[in-house]
C-alpha cells in the first residue's frame, strides 16, 4: 500500500493509496495472479499437464500464464485475436515455451459460442481451458482475498479505514472479486477500461449471482475513453505527469483509465472532502512497451525529447 500525493487530490482534499500488485513479480504482476491461481489449483488437483487461454498480441493474462508454466514447469497453450503479430509480449509467450494458435477475428468472436472449446479439447487433452483474461468464478474468488491486503495496509498509511475501492475493470472479474470480499462494507467503482457492449455489468452480475452475492456494492463508470485500446493526447499526458509527480508506472489501458476517472470524479467535486480511497493498481505494465513510442507522440515528445522509459 502506497500513499500518493498530488496537486489535484490536495486540492481536493482527498487521500489516496495504491495497492501496488504491479510490485509483486517481474513476470507474474497484478491482477493476473490472483485470478490465475485458482485455475492453477484446479490444474493441480486434476492432474492435469497444462492450461490453455485466450487473449490478444499484448495479453497480461497469456504473459502471466506463460511465465507461470515457464516457472513452475507445466505446458500452455494460447489461442490469440488475429492474425500472426510479433511484439514483445508475443516474443515472452514463444520464449517461455507457449504453443500459439492465431484464431483470425471472426474465429476469435466465436469463445463465447457453444462448442467453441470442443476442437480445443481434442487437440490438447491434457490441458485445462481457462476463460479469456483468467475470468469464471475461480477468478473472481481469487481476487475476494485482495480486500484482506488492503486492510492489511491501513496501519501502513495511518488509516483506521477508507471509504471506497476503485479498480479497473476489463472483463469485470477482478471488480466482481472485491465486492464479493467486501461484503457490503465499502463501495467499489468500477473504471469501465472497455466499452459497455463488451458485457462487463452483465458478466459481474452473473459472477455475483454464482457466488450467492447480491448486485449491490459497486458502481460502474466509463473510462474506455471510446474504445479498448484507443490512446488519446489527454491519457497520453496524464500518464507521463503522474510518472513524473509520483515515480509510480502505469499501464495505459487499464490503471491510468481508472486514475484518469478517479481524476474526473475529484474535479467534478462528486467525491467528498476528506475521503479516503484505494485504487488497486493491477500492473500490466508490459504491456506498455508496445505503445510507448506512440504515448510519447501523443503527449508531444519529439525524438529524443521527454521520458523513454517508466521510472
Amino acid at each position: 500500500m502506497q500513499p500518493v500525493a498530488t496537486d489535484w487530490l490536495a486540492r481536493a482534499g482527498v487521500g489516496l493509496a495504491l495497492l501496488r500488485l504491479d510490485l509483486i513479480d517481474p513476470q507474474l504482476s497484478g491482477n493476473k495472479w490472483f485470478k490465475l491461481a485458482p485455475h492453477l489449483a484446479r490444474a493441480a488437483a486434476e492432474g492435469a499437464e497444462g492450461l490453455i487461454s485466450l487473449g490478444g498480441a499484448h495479453s497480461n493474462h497469456l504473459h502471466a500464464l506463460a511465465a507461470a508454466g515457464q516457472r513452475f514447469g507445466f505446458a500452455t497453450a494460447g489461442l490469440l485475436r488475429g492474425t500472426p503479430q510479433d511484439t514483445p509480449t508475443v516474443r515472452d509467450l514463444q520464449a517461455w515455451g507457449m504453443t500459439l494458435h492465431w484464431l483470425g477475428y471472426a474465429g476469435y468472436r466465436a469463445r463465447h459460442q457453444a462448442g467453441f472449446w470442443a476442437p480445443w479439447r481434442d487437440a490438447y487433452p491434457g490441458l485445462l481451458p481457462v476463460a479469456e483474461g483468467g475470468g469464471g468464478l475461480s477468478g473472481a474468488l481469487g481476487c475476494a482475498v485482495l480486500v484482506e491486503q488492503v486492510r492489511a495496509g491501513l496501519p501502513s498509511l495511518g488509516w483506521d479505514d477508507y471509504d471506497a475501492l476503485w479498480v479497473a475493470a476489463g472483463t469485470g472479474t477482478t471488480l466482481a472479486g472485491l465486492v464479493m470480499g467486501e461484503e457490503g462494507r465499502h463501495p467499489v467503482q468500477g473504471a469501465l477500461a472497455v466499452p459497455a457492449d463488451h458485457g462487463v455489468a452483465g458478466q459481474v452480475r452473473a459472477l455475483l449471482q454464482a457466488a450467492g452475492r447480491p448486485d449491490t456494492g459497486y458502481r460502474l463508470l466509463d473510462a474506455s475513453r471510446g474504445g479498448f485500446a484507443r490512446l488519446d493526447a489527454d491519457l497520453a499526458r496524464f500518464l507521463f505527469a503522474w510518472e513524473a509527480k509520483t515515480g509510480i508506472a502505469l499501464d495505459p489501458l487499464y490503471t491510468t483509465k481508472a486514475l484518469l476517472a478517479l481524476h474526473g470524479e475529484v474535479a467534478a467535486g462528486r467525491v467528498a472532502r476528506g475521503s479516503r480511497l484505494v485504487l488497486v493498481h493491477t500492473g500490466g505494465l508490459q504491456g506498455r512497451r508496445a505503445s510507448l513510442d506512440r504515448l510519447r507522440a501523443l503527449a508531444g515528445y519529439t525524438q529524443g525529447d521527454g521520458p523513454r522509459e517508466a521510472p
